[in-house]
């Protein structure tokens, strides 16, 4: 998958984060509504395949049932989307939607140190400055966000598997990647697979699947898979045109995305800090969109990046 050397990685980065960021008030209106972490996860990988199964063969493209693809949709489903979503909407009632959001800003130091152990697509030295910033920018967010103290360290640990799963997710779809497979194939085959997940964790641990919740806020539903259909349309564009480290920071896209959606539409309270933090993560989003267009560390796998 070779790298754009234009602006398109740092369209669909800005696209894809900004998609991402409105789960997180999504998330928290919907835990407000009574809706199980697990049926909204559900919902969404559900929504997504369905949404973009359509799209699909609306334009005819292939939908492989090959094993390396089988692999892929299965593995990839699992440890990026029905995990960390499952996660996601566990913590918000517990740390808030912003709080939350945080932990996305994890992801790239974690992506990069993974990307670099395994030989998958590391970035350059200016990449990783870019990096770096974009981790210091997250650090003054957590340091501003007051309500931080009084969080339960229990689910601040149980926050911490988010970007770590994340992270795991981001390297294992660049080594994995099936030979010229497209996205939207891609993004239908691991939705579907978490949605498969989720509905089997629902049904062994409830013996039911618990739609009915959805019912409660049907307007809320639709918004939601709407805009996770939207970000899964474009996320695998992104991991081809940037590879996993770069793909890495719509976490801090979604962060600063789920901050201004807290304070604007949630009513939550962060101080000039946090602010500082959000200017500080988009410079750093600039130095590594800057070093994208410079040659990558040389790499066994960069050729499936």
């Amino acid at each position: 998958m070779p790298a754009s050397k234009t602006s398109e990685p740092l369209i669909l980065l800005l696209a894809t984060g900004t998609l991402l960021g409105l789960n997180f008030p999504l998330g928290k209106l919907a835990g407000t509504a009574g809706i199980p972490p697990a049926v909204w996860t559900l919902l969404i990988s559900t929504g997504c395949a369905l949404v973009i199964g359509v799209v699909l063969a609306l334009k005819r493209e292939v939908f492989p049932l090959m094993p390396p693809y089988l692999r892929f949709y299965a593995i990839g489903g699992t440890i990026s989307y029905a995990v960390p979503n499952f996660l996601v909407y566990l913590t918000i009632p517990h740390l808030g939607s912003g709080y939350t959001s945080i932990m996305f800003t994890l992801s790239p130091i974690i992506t990069t140190i993974l990307a670099t152990a395994l030989n998958a697509r590391r970035p350059n030295l200016l990449g990783v400055i870019g990096i770096l910033i974009g981790f210091i920018g997250a650090m003054l967010i957590v340091l501003g966000k007051g309500r931080v103290g009084d969080a339960n360290p229990l689910w601040i640990g149980i926050g911490f598997l988010i970007p770590l799963s994340l992270a795991i997710g981001n390297v294992y779809r660049t080594l994995d990647w099936p030979p010229n497979a497209r996205p939207l194939p891609l993004a239908v085959g691991t939705n579907l697979a978490s949605s498969l997940v989720v509905s089997a964790a629902l049904l062994l641990a409830n013996g039911e699947l618990g739609l009915s919740s959805l019912a409660d806020a049907p307007l809320l539903s639709l918004i939601q898979v709407a805009a996770s259909a939207a970000m899964f349309a474009v996320f695998f564009r992104l991991q081809m045109a940037g590879g996993p480290v770069y793909l890495s920071q719509i976490g801090y896209v979604a962060a600063a995305v789920g901050l201004g959606s807290g304070t604007f539409l949630l009513g939550e309270h962060y101080d000039l800090l946090t602010w500082l933090g959000a200017v500080v993560i988009a410079v750093g989003v600039i130095v590594t969109t800057i070093a994208q267009r410079a040659p990558s560390i040389p790499s066994s796998a960069a050729g499936k990046s």
